[in-house]
């Protein structure tokens, strides 16, 4: 039979981890081990090629940055740097079953032979998959583009510890992305006797007291949640270790992970959700007024960027603006996060660190972006302001009923701890939530659940040595 061989590098060159050598009778497994640094940066560039998987940037780049003309709206723009009109050029792929990375890996691969206009400038990454680029000369500390200290002073530690690679900061966010659990007045009201949020939060402190809410809510002929997906962030988020050791090439699959298995099956059997799945059109119609659902699991971009766009709808008829509160929940946790990462090789030095600062460094832009799109961004101060002002709610959160929902997200914010990620997070998590549909689903075992999963992964990830049982 012939056998197909891995090189270490063919394995290893993308992540910059070491070298995972496979041999025919098995694998072998080495301790990731991140290179040693080397920035190359300059400018002159005209065109500025930003990759991302939506248009959540996007459409904050054409609305936030100074001076930003649009040639074509989602993807073309002129800005204007140190007296230079440069063209920022937007390229998106989805991001679904690592189709992003894909993409981006393979553009990355090209970085030094490409032509000067094709190069890739900045790239944005999420907290699943930040140590894969954060641990590769892919790319470069923000201080090589002029970026200091002081700029940075005043974001959350955890977002610059989650891009911080051997002493080398390499990338920048405009968020923070603490948790919280959005819930329906109206539905609050008849099964609870109130929507008032301390009342609420005290009735979903702990995991034992939110299963008993469940029940009432099965009781009324409600769901607790909408599908099998929507717990799952607040346990995996609560992990006591990374879900693949470094030493080992294994994958450990947390106690929290197993009660969250254990949870959601209990519920898709007894009824206490919709058996929707996360982003289908059933999940989001859940989130509407012809929904029956009590509440969602959302961190700050949630809320603002998909909660609020899908409860809003009809626009022109009954729908649930002003129905909906915010509580912490039982259990702290983070959802997502965008960073921006210069990519070694640009030529756009100036344009991209104006970019970054802009969005990063900005207090004025960044407090403004959280009035207006309810986004929580990644200034301590500016949000701090708002936390403890009294206009804000009502003024800019109607969607909320008036209730500042920042001062729940400070307080959470400061909670956030990324020590337990690893490179490998976003496609183990989506394929252990997919494996696992199909049990919550009465359709296999949990035994052939686990075995769909170790298939999954093994194909996602070949150079993982297997899950620890």
């Amino acid at each position: 039979m012939k056998k197909k061989v891995l090189t270490a590098a063919s394995l290893a060159a993308l992540s910059g981890l070491a070298a995972v050598a496979l041999a025919s009778c098995g694998k072998t497994w080495h301790k990731p081990v991140a290179p040693e640094y080397n920035a190359s940066v300059s400018d002159g560039g005209k065109v500025v090629n930003v990759k991302v998987w939506n248009d959540e940037f996007i459409n904050l780049f054409e609305k936030y940055y100074p001076n930003a003309q649009i040639v074509t709206a989602g993807e073309v723009y002129k800005i204007t740097v140190d007296g230079n009109e440069v063209t920022v050029k937007f390229s998106m792929t989805p991001n679904k079953d690592n189709a992003y990375q894909n993409a981006l890996d393979q553009s990355l691969s090209k970085q030094s032979t490409a032509a000067a206009d094709d190069k890739v400038d900045m790239f944005l990454f999420e907290a699943d998959y930040a140590l894969k680029y954060v641990n590769t000369n892919y790319t470069v500390d923000v201080k090589d583009l002029g970026i200091t200290d002081n700029d940075i002073k005043d974001m959350y530690k955890y977002t610059k510890d989650i891009a911080t690679a051997n002493g080398h900061l390499k990338g920048l966010s405009w968020q923070a992305t603490p948790g919280l659990f959005a819930y329906r007045t109206d539905i609050a009201d008849e099964v609870l006797g109130t929507h008032d949020p301390v009342e609420v939060q005290a009735k979903l402190s702990d995991w034992t007291k939110f299963d008993a809410v469940a029940k009432q809510m099965k009781d009324k002929n409600y769901a607790m949640l909408s599908g099998y997906d929507d717990a799952y962030r607040v346990y995996s988020n609560n992990t006591s270790s990374p879900l693949v050791d470094v030493n080992t090439g294994k994958i450990k699959i947390d106690q929290k992970l197993k009660d969250w298995i254990k949870q959601t099956k209990d519920y898709s059997d007894k009824g206490y959700n919709n058996k929707t799945s996360l982003w289908d059109n059933e999940w989001a119609k859940q989130q509407t007024i012809q929904g029956n659902t009590f509440g969602f699991f959302y961190s700050t971009w949630g809320i603002n960027f998909t909660l609020k766009g899908n409860a809003l709808t009809p626009e022109d008829g009954p729908n649930l603006n002003g129905k909906w509160r915010v509580v912490e929940g039982p259990a702290s946790y983070y959802w997502g996060g965008t960073w921006m990462a210069a990519a070694n090789g640009t030529d756009n030095k100036k344009e991209v660190a104006a970019i970054m600062k802009n969005f990063t460094c900005n207090k004025d832009v960044m407090k403004r972006i959280t009035e207006e799109t309810l986004d929580y961004t990644n200034n301590k101060p500016a949000m701090d302001e708002l936390a403890e002002s009294t206009t804000f709610g009502p003024e800019n959160c109607q969607f909320l009923g008036g209730q500042n929902h920042i001062a729940l997200f400070a307080k959470s914010a400061e909670k956030i701890d990324l020590k337990n990620i690893s490179a490998w997070d976003q496609g183990i998590n989506e394929k252990l939530q997919e494996a696992m549909k199909d049990y919550f689903a009465g359709k296999v075992t949990e035994e052939k659940a686990w075995e769909n999963f170790d298939t999954k992964i093994a194909a996602t990830y070949p150079e993982l040595m297997g899950r620890e049982k």
